[in-house]
């Protein structure tokens, strides 16, 4: 599929980019940045009154909606590309306990939030980013905290913490396509 502008691609390239950076950096913000450190695992960030989640959640949500923008500037391959280069980072620069637990969540997360944008992207772009993250944030959640923690005791603030990042970007991304599409509508009313 042909790209639709240099604006595009320098976009995208951008996406690709940041995406691809969010996955180490992830890493360490779970080890390194909370409210609470635990002695054996992550550091925890509060989401809700009473609910804490490991702080990683607020860079893996910022992954999930990169990874959509990054479809829609330059298409599936450059994503399947990302995760793939993304995963091989996460391997190469993680603590060791953190390797596995990080390359398989990234990996299937990002595939699975991938499957359920692609079908909905064009007719319901703000809702695509919403399903396709909250998919992606189970999976993520469940496949992370269990392999790299053995246990999900905190998979509903991991799932809450990546569904506020995600809700702030769809409602973003939902304003400006309903604005661009009244902008068109209006240049064409006034001809």
């Amino acid at each position: 599929m042909p790209l639709r502008s240099t604006k595009d691609y320098s976009v995208g390239i951008l996406y690709f980019i940041l995406f691809i950076l969010t996955i180490p950096a992830m890493n360490w913000v779970v080890m390194n940045v909370g409210t609470v450190c635990t002695a054996d695992g992550p550091c925890l960030i509060p989401v809700w009154p009473g609910i804490m989640a490991p702080s990683g959640v607020l860079m893996a949500g910022v992954a999930l909606v990169l990874r959509d923008g990054l479809q829609a500037k330059l298409g599936v391959r450059w994503s399947l590309y990302a995760i793939i280069i993304g995963a091989a980072l996460s391997a190469l620069f993680s603590e060791p306990s953190l390797v596995l637990a990080s390359v398989m969540a990234f990996f299937f997360s990002e595939l699975a939030d991938l499957v359920v944008y692609t079908p909905m992207r064009k007719k319901w772009p703000a809702w695509a980013i919403m399903a396709s993250g909250l998919v992606g944030s189970m999976v993520d959640s469940a496949i992370f905290l269990s392999l790299a923690f053995g246990s999900i005791e905190f998979i509903f603030g991991q799932v809450l913490g990546k569904f506020w990042m995600s809700l702030a970007v769809a409602l973003l991304i939902g304003y400006l396509h309903s604005r661009r599409a009244k902008a068109v509508q209006d240049e064409i009313l006034s001809r």
